[in-house]
């Protein structure tokens, strides 16, 4: 099914986890038993040590006592809602286990020394600019198998798997390996669009943009009020980019273009449909002012909060992450990418709705059965509930969202993805499989939105990268079907 090597160095799967720095050190004997298996484990070495009774409410034989250790991404969503409503609930679950929590923002940075010495957390939030690279360590036998997890009985009904109680195709989302296993949980059922102020849009007689054409246009009566019309942080936010440009080929060319592009079919990047959506998105770049390559996103955001920028490309978490700097008349909207051409395969109304933000377990972990417990409390409706209270965004658990009363934004979310019904744009996976091939992803988006290079360039330096990570042996490929 794919083109896993089965013989591969440690050497080479060290740099692929970017522990190649620390092969002379401590950590000399990482990987010694998986890296030439050609593929993960798929149970945790530590399993001895922490199993206890498998009951109904306790289907994975947590020891009671067994320390816990979680480390999450303290970025849009924070971290309080780990700290102040999953950990209280595994502590519900087990009160004689002590938690130790660390919210951080450098994933990648902090973990890799730790999976390279073998000292691994029980849970990890992977997510953020420096996150983990996440085929790298599947490829390695790092992560756990979370089919267990799927197969138990949820925390609110027994009678049910966890798998019945959550959105069709989130397990789909954290597949890796080969044979193809869910080693993430993806948590968050995130809505990508166009970000705005519909207070600021209503007063000036503002509708978001159906077409590219009527982009243009409402790009000049933005600019006419000194409003930019469109911006991103191209410092260290041009995914929030490209992801529009991805989601625009779609559109065109349907979601085919995706999974190519996911399973390096060759000359996926220059299909047609790429070149279309980079060049219409090209054109908007040039209403930006060159000084936001150098921007973080909190700081473009920001610029929107205080009326500057009209539209902004984001998920649904956006209005969370600036709740503490959105004033009170500003009403967060979100609307779906316009339409490239008449002959787009999918409607406007199409959007990117998928699930996002990935857990996951490492296989050494020392409480690993406690880390499975965690993400399934975290499955639970009060767990679900809590996190979009907190949030302002949804998760995948089905019916969790049943008596709240949801921000403007996230009512926006809801009534775009009814509007889409069944129109909806797949997710990436390349993002996590290929590290460097999402980096360059970044930089060339960077140079064609800010004008350094026309759409054919663009696709043709992404195809040229991807060409070099499918070449490259020393990397495990992965394919999706779905």
């Amino acid at each position: 099914m794919t083109n896993t090597p089965r013989e591969i160095t440690r050497r080479q799967m060290l740099r692929r986890v970017g522990l190649t720095a620390l092969v002379a050190g401590p950590a000399a004997g990482l990987l010694s038993s998986c890296a030439t298996s050609g593929g993960p484990e798929a149970a945790p070495t530590t399993a001895a040590s922490t199993a206890a009774a498998v009951s109904a409410s306790n289907p994975f034989g947590v020891k009671a006592d067994a320390p816990l250790e979680v480390v999450i991404f303290k970025g849009g969503y924070s971290d309080e809602y780990a700290t102040q409503s999953h950990e209280p609930l595994y502590k519900k679950a087990f009160p004689s286990a002590t938690i130790k929590h660390q919210g951080i923002q450098t994933i990648g940075q902090t973990l890799t020394p730790r999976f390279a010495s073998g000292d691994v957390p029980d849970v990890v939030n992977n997510s953020g600019t420096d996150a983990l690279d996440g085929g790298a360590l599947i490829g390695a036998g790092q992560l756990l198998d979370l089919t267990p997890l799927f197969e138990a009985p949820s925390v609110d009904d027994p009678a049910k798997k966890v798998k019945d109680i959550i959105v069709p195709g989130t397990i789909e989302s954290g597949l890796g390996g080969d044979p193809a296993k869910p080693y993430t949980l993806n948590y968050v059922y995130t809505a990508y669009g166009l970000w705005y102020d519909s207070a600021l849009f209503e007063k000036e007689g503002w509708t978001p943009p159906k077409t590219f054409e009527e982009f243009k246009t409402f790009a000049e009566a933005a600019k006419a009020k000194d409003i930019v019309p469109f911006a991103y942080a191209g410092k260290n936010a041009s995914y929030y980019a490209y992801w529009m440009i991805l989601i625009s080929a779609a559109k065109i060319g349907g979601n085919e273009i995706l999974l190519n592009i996911d399973n390096l079919v060759d000359g996926a990047w220059n299909n047609d449909a790429i070149k279309q959506s980079a060049a219409a998105w090209a054109e908007i770049g040039k209403y930006m002012d060159k000084s936001y390559e150098g921007l973080i996103h909190t700081e473009v955001q920001t610029q929107q909060n205080q009326g500057k920028i009209a539209l902004y490309p984001s998920g649904s978490w956006l209005e969370a992450e600036q709740a503490k700097d959105t004033p009170a008349e500003f009403k967060y909207a979100v609307a779906p990418t316009p339409s490239v051409t008449a002959a787009d395969k999918m409607p406007y109304e199409a959007v990117r709705a998928a699930a996002a933000e990935g857990f996951v377990v490492p296989s050494k972990a020392k409480n690993a059965q406690g880390g499975l417990e965690y993400l399934r409390q975290m499955l639970s409706k009060q767990g679900a509930k809590d996190f979009t209270e907190r949030t302002k965004s949804l998760t995948v658990v089905i019916g969790a969202t049943e008596g709240l009363t949801l921000s403007p934004g996230l009512q926006s979310v809801a009534d775009m993805q009814t509007a889409a019904g069944q129109n909806v744009v797949t997710f990436s996976t390349f993002e996590g499989w290929y590290k460097e091939l999402e980096t360059e992803l970044r930089k060339q988006t960077n140079a064609l939105m800010f004008g350094r290079i026309s759409a054919e360039e663009f696709a043709t330096k992404m195809q040229a990268a991807a060409d070099k990570t499918k070449n490259d042996s020393s990397i495990t490929k992965q394919t999706r079907n779905v």
